[in-house]
């Protein structure tokens, strides 16, 4: 079950817009400020949240700049009582995948929360363990021994992918085609630097490691059987 942070000051509004989603099937999680939505985000993942953007203190455009920062893959649906061009832009400028000016039909609500969830892809799966390491999609994370490292955004997708995968032997042309796309003007030798600094964070793993097989790819290796 995809879960669903609600981001509304107004309690009425609020209710509203979590009882339609658990009626569509979702988990809805409240938050009556900016302020709380991050203090709930800390404590656990969401898939996706609907933002107002009238909030007390943090409102809902800096509240969705917060977490297109930190949740880089997380759609961001914004409520606003204004339709115009300008609060629209304001909304996209922060991050926002998607917009509903005031009143919100609650049908079309969950109409739009459907197609971010399956645009996005937030059915697969977010975490791949490997012994004492630990991908979290949604955070872009490595994850071994306690630390916690942030990694760039095309070197977390290669890896992931590998990953995904272990042991199964992908070209650079399929890596290239999987995290940079198909319309990409890079060469396809711009995988081999990124696996160069991947080696460089696991080189002291137990866990995994990135083999290189002669004349087609690269695969990833588990060194060790794979935690449960």
């Amino acid at each position: 079950m995809n879960a669903i942070l609600v981001v509304e000051a107004e309690a009425r509004r609020r209710g509203a817009y979590v009882a339609a989603l658990r009626r569509g099937g979702y988990e809805a999680v409240e938050a009556r400020s900016g302020e709380q939505a991050l203090q709930v985000l800390d404590r656990r993942d969401v898939d996706l949240a609907v933002c107002s953007a009238a909030l007390p203190g943090l409102d809902g455009v800096a509240l969705a700049r917060e977490l297109r920062g930190a949740y880089s893959e997380m759609p961001i649906l914004l409520t606003e009582g204004e339709n115009s061009i300008d609060a629209k832009r304001e909304g996209f400028q922060a991050g926002c995948d998607d917009y509903m000016a005031a009143p919100v039909d609650l049908e079309e609500l969950l109409l739009r929360v459907q197609a971010l969830l399956r645009r996005a892809k937030r059915y697969i799966e977010k975490r791949i363990q490997a012994g004492g390491t630990v991908l979290r999609y949604d955070k872009l994370t490595l994850e071994r021994s306690g630390a916690v490292q942030v990694l760039p955004q095309k070197e977390f997708y290669l890896l992931y992918k590998l990953l995904s995968h272990p042991g199964v032997v992908f070209t650079r042309q399929q890596l290239m085609d999987a995290v940079w796309g198909v319309d990409t003007q890079s060469d396809a030798r711009t995988v081999d630097v990124h696996i160069v600094k991947l080696r460089q964070r696991l080189q002291d793993s137990p866990d995994v490691s990135i083999a290189t097989v002669r004349g087609l790819g690269y695969k990833a290796v588990l060194e060790r059987k794979e935690a449960g």
